[in-house]
């Protein structure tokens, strides 16, 4: 199946350019993650509760947040859920209240997002990076235990904590991962910002270590209107000290500073949002993994598709598949793009090559699989509002850009 009759749609009310195809006498556009179709299922909900926050004046740390965070504990089987602003201060936020900074050693994947990094310099601390499995895309546990076996025997650094990441919606092997930190008594931070929703031996994503933390950018499975994050503890003293060093370090009330804080609040309309799209959640879940299945059915003979352990359910915040090259996925991205499907590339750079981190003395050939998957991975559209149709017309695409 082709698609032809590519034009570029310029919708002047909405500041943006949109590639579409045209199949008989049809215009349509793919969207790589469909929120507009979401916002159309909950707009009277969304729409009404924005205004109720709206009217009621409460901008920050309304009433919308406190119903928001009680219904994240209660779904992820946390004690405590912390709201935050977005889902880097989310990882920031428990390196400020556990001490780490200067000297410290967190260890952390290659393959992720900047900001899993990020915070850890930020925080002070230095970054140690790990490889990651090839088929999972999660932090590698016997290469995890291998670099902190390293950093313990070179002396220069103390092992403080471990970040692994819940990448594309799938958890992290925290089965091993949280007996490696017990064995060297490390702290484990869950990065849960893609993880949403994912479970692992039927324990949901965000309740795995020490302390969890999600996003809520409009990307994720669960995502707001704006920026968004949360950390979840079962910890009555961190949890205490998290909302402390979210407003400033506030002490008794917001003008006694007691420690170096930040402002990171959770606005009330973004909890209102938030609060309508849980509703929808598991529903949005279960059509996630419906739409995963059928890219895997039509794909699994000619490309690399995602591996999802039997103990294991996806939020699939992304669908990544794995080419034969870094040439070859260049020449399917224009070649799926004429066809009017969008693609992205998530991770095109490992954390130890990226400029910020030269500093670390970090070359290529150091992480083998993070280097590789950076050459080869490439996500095609997925969110809850694939009907059959559209994984159709994105299955064909690749195929015909793969022949």
């Amino acid at each position: 199946m082709y698609l032809n009759n590519i034009k570029i749609i310029t919708d002047e009310s909405k500041g943006r350019q949109t590639l579409c195809w045209t199949i008989g006498e049809t215009d349509e556009a793919m969207q790589f993650i469909d929120l507009e179709t979401q916002y159309k299922r909950i707009k009277d909900k969304v729409d009404k509760s924005v205004l109720n926050a709206l009217s009621a004046g409460k901008y920050i740390m309304g009433p919308d947040v406190t119903q928001l965070e009680q219904r994240l504990a209660a779904y992820v089987g946390r004690k405590h859920c912390i709201s935050c602003s977005n889902g880097t201060d989310a990882l920031l936020m428990p390196l400020k209240a556990y001490g780490i900074g200067a000297g410290d050693a967190v260890f952390a994947p290659a393959f992720t997002f900047f900001a899993t990094a990020e915070v850890i310099v930020a925080a002070g601390a230095v970054p140690v990076f790990v490889d990651v499995y090839e088929d999972t895309f999660n932090l590698d546990a016997q290469k995890l235990e291998a670099a902190i076996m390293k950093v313990i025997s070179e002396g220069r650094l103390r092992p403080k904590m471990i970040i692994p990441v819940d990448l594309f919606g799938q958890t992290a092997d925290y089965n091993k991962i949280l007996k490696i930190a017990k064995q060297y008594n490390l702290l484990v931070m869950e990065d849960g910002a893609q993880g949403f929703g994912g479970t692992l031996q039927g324990n949901k994503a965000c309740s795995f270590g020490d302390v969890s933390t999600t996003s809520f950018f409009p990307a994720k499975p669960l995502g707001c209107y704006g920026d968004g994050g949360a950390i979840f503890t079962d910890d009555d003293d961190l949890a205490a000290l998290l909302c402390s060093i979210r407003v400033h370090g506030h002490g008794s009330d917001k003008y006694d500073n007691v420690r170096i804080g930040l402002n990171a609040r959770l606005d009330t309309v973004q909890a209102a949002v938030l609060n309508c799209k849980l509703d929808i959640f598991d529903d949005e879940l279960v059509a996630r993994n419906k739409a995963a299945a059928m890219y895997t059915a039509a794909l699994h003979d000619m490309v690399d598709t995602p591996r999802v352990p039997e103990n294991m359910v996806s939020s699939w915040a992304q669908y990544t598949i794995k080419l034969d090259s870094e040439k070859k996925r260049t020449e399917v991205m224009e070649k799926m793009k004429s066809f009017g499907v969008p693609t992205m590339i998530y991770y095109s750079k490992p954390m130890h090559l990226q400029t910020a981190f030269q500093y670390l003395g970090g070359k290529e050939g150091d992480f083998p699989v993070s280097e590789d998957l950076c050459r080869r991975v490439l996500s095609i559209p997925m969110h809850p509002y694939l009907d059959d149709a559209t994984i159709l017309k994105v299955t064909d695409a690749l195929k015909n850009s793969i022949a």
